[in-house]
């Protein structure tokens, strides 16, 4: 956040007044927040297929696109594409346990379970393998959806071969079936930093987020497009939590936002160019050192605008969300807070 353009040179910034808000002021805000993280013991499961691919079978729901990264990890340890990799749930009945479907622990439990599942499946086919070469399994290197003796790249066999002698009739060898359990007691913390630019029209209270930038350590991104969405995703919500959700009530108790017709949210309009800075400090127990990356993005968004609101017109705000009727109120030396 210290070396982006954006706080580097803010004094310039905060000059630069888009035309159409001609008469506002700009302002910058900065803040820094975390997340613990949840923990709860997982299970899953990696099989051997008879195409000669992989199934992970877990109990968890794909939560923005965490099957996605599931696949991963089973590939990195299965020295095997994405592409031959599938993501297997079902209902609770008959999938193994999972815990809580949710942002900052999936990939973080889960993925530990599915990282353990596909190294028993990994050492179960190389067990296979080193038989069916004739070879010490230490000498067997994976390479390009095959098994070779190292050095030796002509001695080989395909995962058809070692499904077709794994699941058939008569067949010598017992399926390929990696089973992985996690039980992670400590969470690793995730924090983000943010910078937002935000225009504050002084006669009206209204506030516009102009740019913004969120930093965040995850770890390791398993999944680098679904990581910087997710911080995408978290920092809409922030500005939604910001300027525009809450739960308004009458003088009778009457809740006045209980539909989506009255509770308002931040349109297309409303939110500005969003930059992630993905950074990486690898967890000690995550998979690959993963950390939760879900909910962090929510956490600074407000405090940051609220910075940058006393930043352009000297008005500390402190209730969300910050509505022009607020925001105004603290300008004119009202108490915000109502």
């Amino acid at each position: 956040i210290q070396q982006h353009p954006l706080w580097v040179q803010r004094e310039q910034a905060k000059r630069e007044v888009p035309q159409e808000l001609k008469g506002w002021k700009i302002g910058i805000g900065v803040a820094a927040g975390g997340w613990s993280g949840g923990t709860e013991p997982a299970a899953a499961l990696c099989r051997l297929e008879q195409d000669g691919t992989f199934n992970v079978v877990v109990g968890s729901v794909d939560v923005s696109g965490s099957d996605t990264s599931f696949a991963l990890i089973a590939a990195q340890e299965l020295s095997l594409p994405a592409s031959a990799v599938y993501v297997t749930h079902d209902n609770t009945d008959s999938m193994p346990y999972s815990g809580l479907s949710a942002g900052s622990k999936t990939t973080y439990t889960v993925g530990a379970a599915v990282l353990a599942a596909a190294r028993e499946a990994r050492s179960q086919f190389l067990a296979i393998a080193a038989e069916m070469l004739e070879a010490s399994a230490d000498d067997l290197e994976l390479r390009e959806g095959r098994i070779q003796v190292k050095g030796v790249p002509e001695k080989y066999i395909t995962f058809q071969q070692i499904a077709a002698n794994t699941m058939r009739f008569g067949a010598p060898y017992e399926p390929v079936y990696g089973r992985g359990r996690s039980a992670i007691r400590v969470p690793s913390p995730a924090f983000a930093a943010h910078l937002v630019r935000v225009a504050v029209d002084p006669e009206t209270g209204e506030v516009r987020v102009l740019d913004y930038v969120a930093a965040q350590d995850v770890g390791r991104a398993i999944n680098p497009a679904e990581v910087e969405g997710q911080i995408h995703g978290g920092v809409v919500q922030g500005i939604g939590w910001a300027l525009f959700e809450g739960m308004t009530y009458d003088d009778d108790g009457q809740l006045l936002t209980s539909t989506l017709m009255d509770y308002a949210l931040p349109l297309g309009k409303d939110v500005p160019t969003i930059t992630p800075l993905v950074v990486e400090v690898p967890s000690d127990l995550g998979p690959y050192g993963a950390r939760g990356v879900g909910e962090p993005p929510v956490v600074p968004v407000a405090a940051a605008i609220a910075n940058a609101i006393k930043d352009a017109v000297g008005a500390r705000v402190t209730q969300i969300p910050m509505t022009p009727e607020r925001v105004l109120a603290s300008i004119q030396g009202n108490d915000s807070r109502e």
